[in-house]
């Protein structure tokens, strides 16, 4: 500038532009379509160049709960008609304070009348470089709760509603409607496929379910290491070892379609590897995967050597499907943050591996199981659980960090321990009823419920899974959410950098003389 000072920014400069648009005429699968093919999270409704709607992720959530026909309804009948807007000459600061104040997601930008560009939380990501933070750190919640830290297309979480989704899709439908390679499909590549597809994809699957060669030698050193068996600490090492022999390079390197091919694989190769390493451990030789299994039967047939029954591979490929994704959890965060560096995609599942491994994330399972054995008959339930509140023990099982009402995993597999008649489904049922009524009792007003690893355990116990291997499970379905989050990370990234609060000594502080 010829003052020398520097020009405010303003939405011109951070708008995305062009926008992808509909008419009002179209249909909500015409919108979803272009959603997809541009990876975006909403489009824009015009009447030539003005816009006169807009249709979100959340409004296809919507849409998708009504049971509609995408095919027939119309974009008009379920956008939210008559938008905010900003002009492209307003200051950030102010497009910051719409977004906020109002919590959308995209606002429209227009310049007499005409459509030039939105403004999403994407571009607030550099907007953050620009306004200076005037909330003082302490403002932030311990652990980052509730805290927005990108955008993603992958799924979501809403707590208060009891609900989750991938991809707009009801997590819980699609469990009861779809298989889990389809639920893979949609989370991948970013739609369900049909039966050809389905088959193509399948295909395409079985011979990434090898181990590597190089890799084989390994397993058996691996697996008989240490004391105890720790199946987390193994599948680090080894998956570790088989990243390095495929030589996964920097995400920041590789082309979009390797990376991809990574992710395959490795989504393929980890129920291998786990339960290779798993029967060594215990003096057998591995199962080589079946080609004629679906995943959830072939994870089990790798277990026991024997094809399980199809209740058995259904209840199973139940809890799987649930736990693909489940919003910024722990080990997501972890995954996304080092692919922020560029890192390579065996790096980042990794460190997620850690993540998950701890007892406050996915190293409950087997614990709420040790709580349901613990208790051990129904009169029981009340005076343990009774002790253990006002003694403020930790009751594995209940409590979620996002649900403030049930967990809708944990009705599933309710449900599907009821459909297989598991030995511990009555008293199971019976401390979660005793459970919520002793905390309503003890801590009124503070909801605690079910969560995923409750019935999660009993559902995996009565397959025949080990304990050992509850949370080796849940890392096996996981591990496509992660990779999913990999991908989307790399394909638009900005290197997570997090401030910290700062409480120490006021410095500087003199630095002593060393005594001679």
């Amino acid at each position: 500038m010829a003052d020398g000072k520097t020009r405010e920014r303003i939405v011109a400069d951070l708008m995305s532009s062009p926008v992808v648009t509909v008419a009002s005429d179209e249909t909500v699968a015409d919108a979803a379509r272009r959603m997809t093919e541009k990876r975006v999270g909403s489009v824009v409704i015009v009447d030539g160049a003005k816009p006169v709607g807009i249709l979100t992720e959340r409004d296809m959530v919507r849409f998708a709960a009504s049971g509609t026909d995408a095919g027939t309804a119309l974009v008009s009948e379920w956008m939210t008609p008559n938008p905010d807007t900003v002009d492209p000459t307003k200051g950030v600061a102010e497009a910051f304070e719409a977004l906020a104040e109002n919590r959308y997601r995209h606002i429209p930008v227009v310049s007499d009348g005409s459509l030039v560009g939105i403004v999403s939380l994407r571009d607030l990501m550099k907007i953050s470089q620009i306004v200076p933070v005037e909330a003082p750190a302490a403002d932030v919640p311990r652990g980052l709760e509730g805290v927005v830290v990108a955008e993603t297309a992958i799924g979501d979480v809403r707590g208060t509603e009891g609900f989750y989704h991938y991809r707009q899709y009801d997590a819980v439908e699609l469990n009861r409607k779809r298989s889990l390679e389809d639920v893979w499909h949609l989370v991948f590549v970013g739609f369900l496929p049909d039966a050809g597809q389905a088959k193509e994809w399948m295909d395409r699957i079985r011979p990434l379910r090898e181990i590597p060669d190089e890799v084989r030698p390994l397993l058996s050193e691996i697996a008989t290491l240490g004391e105890t068996f720790k199946p987390l600490e193994a599948l680090r090492s080894s998956y570790s070892a088989l990243a390095a022999a495929l030589g996964y390079g920097p995400s920041l390197d590789i082309s979009h379609d390797e990376l991809f091919e990574q992710a395959m694989r490795t989504c393929a190769v980890i129920p291998t590897l786990l339960m290779a390493l798993w029967r060594l451990r215990n003096g057998q030789e591995p199962v080589e995967p079946h080609p004629d299994l679906g995943y959830a039967a072939n994870y089990l047939y790798m277990l026991k050597g024997e094809v399980p029954s199809e209740k058995e591979a259904w209840a199973i490929e139940r809890y799987l499907i649930s736990t693909i994704d489940h919003g910024f959890n722990a080990s997501t965060f972890t995954a996304r943050v080092i692919t922020s560096t560029g890192a390579d995609l065996g790096s980042a599942v990794v460190g997620a591996i850690g993540a998950l491994s701890g007892p406050l994330h996915g190293g409950a399972p087997s614990r709420a199981l040790d709580l349901i054995n613990h208790i051990e008959k129904p009169e029981n339930a009340e005076p343990m659980l009774r002790e253990m509140v006002e003694q403020g023990d930790r009751i594995m099982g209940f409590g979620h960090r996002v649900y403030k009402t049930e967990d809708p995993r944990s009705r599933l597999l309710r449900d599907v321990a009821e459909e297989l008649n598991a030995g511990r489904i009555d008293l199971a049922r019976h401390i979660e009823q005793t459970a919520v009524k002793v905390l309503d009792d003890l801590k009124p007003g503070r909801k605690l419920y079910a969560n995923v690893e409750f019935y999660g355990g009993v559902v995996m116990e009565a397959c025949g899974l080990p304990p050992e291997m509850f949370t080796p499970t849940f890392t096996s379905s996981r591990v496509i959410g992660w990779t999913a989050h990999v991908l989307e990370q790399a394909a638009d990234n900005r290197l997570i950098r997090p401030a910290a609060q700062y409480i120490g000594p006021p410095p500087p502080q003199p630095v002593p003389e060393k005594e001679l």
